[in-house]
């Protein structure tokens, strides 16, 4: 495991009153900051802690070498304002649903010590390794908090809040299911400059105006300028409809 995390989000220096800290996993070096890097830098800017977390070096991509395609998540993470490590479950286009992939990403969620994990959507028609993380995450995030797993002691359980997928193409989306719309509009700008930074990528494909033109659509039918979505893996509870944000019915 190679770090980039000078002070983990689970620091004990972290103010008592600051916003909980949010791990991102994404199987590639460009996954997450594509699939919900809006949302990530609406969240650092609110003061939240936030993680990311690449379990692949991008090794099997047909544009960019590892070395260049680490480089650039670790320049998207900088200009983020998150964290960054990277971790190995296999090689890029070798991902498995194991029990030991499970274990190590378990771990780690007890050694960070989330409240929110973002993940890629565990289905859906895109690359397998996207997919095989986010049924990992969904397991390890019950391993976590069981305290009786050999495997995992002596580090204390740890349960998380929520766990919220993402998708990185359209082809993904969760059409039969209610999405999250976070209103990223205002971090717009950041947003795009951390999609460039993934050089090797946006040069061979225009993914960066693919992400924005998606971000408009779902702005659109909200009613805000840009907007990005996460499917919840579980229903959500509030304290009170107070706590409630609007319907993004707008057409």
């Amino acid at each position: 495991m190679t770090s980039f995390a000078a002070t983990p989000p689970s620091s004990p220096d972290t103010p008592v009153n600051s916003p909980q800290p949010l791990v991102a996993f994404g199987a590639h070096p460009d996954d997450i900051e594509f699939g919900a890097g809006g949302i990530l830098a609406v969240e650092t800017s609110a003061g939240r802690p936030v993680h990311c977390v690449v379990c692949s070096r991008g090794e099997a991509g047909t544009s960019g070498t590892p070395a260049q395609r680490s480089a650039e998540a670790i320049a998207g993470a900088t200009q983020l304002g998150a964290t960054l490590e990277f971790i190995e479950l296999g090689g890029d286009a070798h991902f498995e649903d194991t029990l030991a992939n499970a274990l190590t990403l378990a771990a780690l969620l007890r050694r960070l010590r989330p409240a929110v994990v973002l993940a890629p959507s565990p289905g859906g028609n895109q690359h397998p390794d996207h997919a095989c993380l986010g049924r990992l995450l969904r397991h390890a995030a019950r391993l976590a908090r069981y305290g009786g797993v050999a495997e995992l002691q002596p580090a204390p359980p740890h349960s998380i809040e929520t766990l919220l997928h993402y998708v990185v193409t359209t082809d993904d989306e969760a059409l039969d299911a209610h999405a999250l719309f976070i209103d990223i509009s205002p971090e717009v700008p950041r947003w795009t400059a951390v999609m460039h930074a993934h050089v090797s990528q946006s040069a061979s494909r225009d993914y960066v105006e693919l992400q924005l033109t998606r971000a408009r659509l779902l702005g659109l039918r909200a009613g805000v300028a840009y907007a990005q979505a996460l499917w919840p893996a579980d229903p959500l509870l509030f304290p009170s409809l107070a706590a409630l944000g609007r319907g993004v019915r707008r057409f």
